[in-house]
């Protein structure tokens, strides 16, 4: 037995990786981010282990230690036990010893090796290769499942175990094959990083070559990290044949060169199971999603569109969003095109005693659909969850890999001559790694039979009719929290939605409101130009460009809708900058202050459009002051990409100084804009006391005349 040994005072020191002897030793990478909470005791966790045993592999086993503790473990050793005898009888014989609740004597010894003192809060990691003519492991006569047990003893007192899984082939064996178990192994093509690019916003807000719009595949993006994973996927396809793909469509067309798939899924992968919870067709239209957004029938015109063939033809499925397929949601889903829907959990929940062929015939409002349903405990291992949070092994990547194996094998055993066909899916966000190292398991399981989802199709349904029916969810499964998230989100769609059909019809020019005159704010051949250019050609480009950001917009709030979180908050900020940066593109040149010498003056006040296409606003303009005001209303035509400048009238009846407060307004006469305020001065002495004391000097002396006519003395000849 060679044995590796690399401690770690700080950080985790990892050993060279140890591969098997042939394919069939296939290994899978630790993912920490799905640790099973084990206390304040150090763990173990299984980086790499042998998944498939044959007669040449031999056993390959690497392990971390980690101690979390405030105490130094003192030097050790850990030891490899198996029972080679073993057969597991029942699921909850293997459920049991995955949780160490189950007593089962291990006392075949594949390898030991010795561990160093580990420090505070510190690791260490060993490995253990096992040969294949290591007398233990070649004493295994029968295949199936073995109980394996990794014990971690520190300073000859101190015991910690894990338990995991070892399964033995059939190659090299005497006894006799049984007929494989057929197992579909499917994944959604689709993403949860969707970002907006903000250079084809850019470029879409200012059109800058005038004739060329981006289109929406190359505004609404994977982004790098989505790329990567693209190119990563794009390699895991081509490496394993027998994955089924079920690919959004909206993710082919993104991608340069469309990869190969099996089936296409509803566009953005469109939660069809949560809407239908919500059940307000009415708020989804106003986000912009009706059903053509999602339907088949657009499903196909996009694949269509991304393979570059107009009569490419695959076939469609739904597949499930975060609530489980309920009636209500199978029938939506058969009445926009989906006959088949795939239910990658919640649906197979019944406990059968054996499992079963993973396909439901449910007859719903709309019509007969087929579910096909995915095996649980398979699916929740291959994407990424332990069958228990005390299932020690299951820490990682390769302990779950370890018990897929088992499970799997475990499945065949129970009926090895029944037929049936099991579903496993993997999920959006599963590593790529995990899911090469499963494939590769599975091709090189003897007791398995990769299949197409075509295959599961065809099969023998489980149930059909009232039966099917009554295994269909009643309820969503959906938090009272999930549904309010999605609520909010629809709520936010919907305002960013209409606040660019208001910038279409009540600011950008072309339309009734546009023609109207701009009287006093006519700046000359400026204006001229862009109301002939509001009524002239530009206004069909102009509405071309508006339905291009609306289309932006509907396939963000796709995105945002789909059955990814990350993406919901990611396109939602998105719509909000987008409807936000069209409005923001109207804006008042700021003005310091005026300053007035005479009663009246004029005040000129510059709108800015920063958009490829004239837009008509009015202006408003008032005061704090009765004695200082300006007029009220202006309406005006900005050209595109330029400035026009209105004239309000300022009239003053006194001395002193206010604030004009001046703000854009729509064609209806709702304000858009952040108000710009903008200080007047009057200097003008109007003294209304000397106006009084020159009407008392007036009508005193015309009382003395009055008196100095009656009382004067005439002369004799008058």
């Amino acid at each position: 037995i060679g044995m590796i040994i690399v401690p770690s005072c700080l950080t985790t020191a990892q050993a060279d990786t140890v591969d098997g002897s042939s394919p069939s030793a296939s290994s899978a990478t630790n993912d920490a981010s799905t640790t099973v909470p084990n206390g304040d005791n150090p763990t173990i966790t299984i980086d790499t282990a042998t998944a498939v045993v044959t007669s040449t592999s031999g056993y390959h086993l690497k392990i971390t230690i980690t101690n979390p503790t405030a105490r130094a473990l003192t030097a050790g050793n850990v030891t490899l036990n198996t029972n080679i005898f073993y057969t597991f009888n029942s699921r909850t014989d293997i459920q049991e010893w995955a949780q160490g609740q189950s007593p089962i004597p291990t006392f075949d010894q594949l390898g030991k090796v010795n561990v160093p003192a580990i420090g505070t809060h510190a690791t260490a990691t060993v490995s253990i290769d096992v040969s294949a003519d290591q007398s233990s492991l070649k004493a295994i006569a029968n295949w199936g499942p073995k109980p394996m047990l990794i014990r971690y003893t520190a300073g000859g007192t101190d015991v910690y175990d894990t338990h995991s899984f070892m399964t033995r082939s059939s190659d090299g064996l005497p006894t006799g094959n049984t007929p494989a178990l057929k197992i579909t192994m499917a994944m959604p093509l689709a993403s949860d990083s969707w970002q907006l690019d903000t250079d084809a916003v850019g470029s879409l807000m200012t059109d800058k070559n005038n004739t060329e719009l981006p289109q929406v595949g190359q505004t609404v993006t994977l982004g790098n990290a989505g790329s990567r994973i693209a190119r990563d996927r794009e390699q895991l396809i081509s490496s394993h044949s027998q994955l089924q793909v079920v690919a959004d469509p909206t993710y082919l067309k993104s991608l340069a060169l469309p990869t190969t798939t099996d089936a296409v899924m509803q566009p953005g992968d469109f939660d069809i199971t949560t809407s239908t919870a919500i059940n307000d067709d009415n708020a989804y239209s106003e986000a912009g999603l009706g059903s053509t957004s999602w339907n088949a029938a657009t499903a196909e015109q996009q694949f269509q569109t991304a393979v570059g063939d107009k009569t490419a033809s695959t076939s469609f499925y739904a597949w499930q969003g975060d609530g489980r397929w309920t009636l209500k949601a199978l029938a939506a889903a058969k009445a926009q095109g989906y006959g088949t829907v795939i239910a990658d959990q919640g649906f197979d929940e019944d406990g059968a005693a054996t499992v079963h062929t993973g396909k439901y015939v449910v007859p719903t409002s709309a019509g007969n659909v087929t579910v096909l349903a995915a095996q649980r405990e398979l699916s929740n291992l291959a994407r990424g969850k332990a069958t228990s949070q005390t299932a020690d092994g299951e820490n990682s990547s390769a302990g779950r890999l370890a018990r897929f194996m088992a499970q799997s094998a475990f499945y065949q055993m129970e009926q090895p001559y029944l037929t049936r066909n099991l579903l496993v899916c993997f999920g959006v966000n599963t590593p790529t790694a995990d899911e090469n190292a499963l494939l590769s398991a599975v091709e090189h399981a003897s007791w398995l039979s990769l299949t197409s989802l075509s295959d599961l199709s065809k099969a023998e349904a489980y149930e059909s009719g009232d039966a099917a029916s009554e295994a269909t969810p009643t309820t969503s499964g959906l938090s009272t929290t999930a549904l309010q998230e999605t609520t909010s989100t629809l709520q936010q769609l919907r305002t960013s939605r209409n606040a660019i059909t208001r910038f279409s019809s009540a600011i950008l020019a072309g339309g009734k409101q546009a023609n109207t005159k701009a009287g006093s704010s006519d700046a000359g051949d400026a204006q001229s130009l862009a109301r002939q250019d509001a009524n002239g050609e530009r206004s069909k480009n102009g509405t071309t460009w508006i339905t291009r950001i609306t289309q932006v917009h509907d396939q963000m709030a796709l995105h945002a809708l789909g059955a990814g979180s990350t993406a919901r908050h990611t396109m939602t900020k998105a719509v909000q900058r987008l409807s936000d940066r069209l409005f923001s593109g109207v804006s008042i040149t700021p003005m310091e202050k005026m300053t007035v010498v005479s009663e009246t003056a004029s005040m000129p006040v510059t709108i800015s459009n920063s958009h490829p296409y004239p837009v008509t606003v009015k202006v408003s303009s008032i005061t704090d002051s009765m004695e200082i005001v300006t007029s009220r209303f202006v309406t005006v035509t900005v050209p595109a990409r330029g400035n026009a400048q209105v004239t309000f009238t300022i009239r003053v009846s006194t001395a002193g100084q206010t604030v004009a407060h001046i703000k854009l307004l729509d064609q209806r006469g709702k304000a858009f804009s952040s108000t710009q305020n903008t200080p007047i001065i009057s200097t003008v002495q109007i003294s209304d006391m000397s106006g009084f004391v020159f009407i008392a000097i007036a009508i005193v002396f015309g009382v003395l005349g009055l008196w100095r006519q009656f009382h004067r003395k005439k002369d004799p000849n008058e």
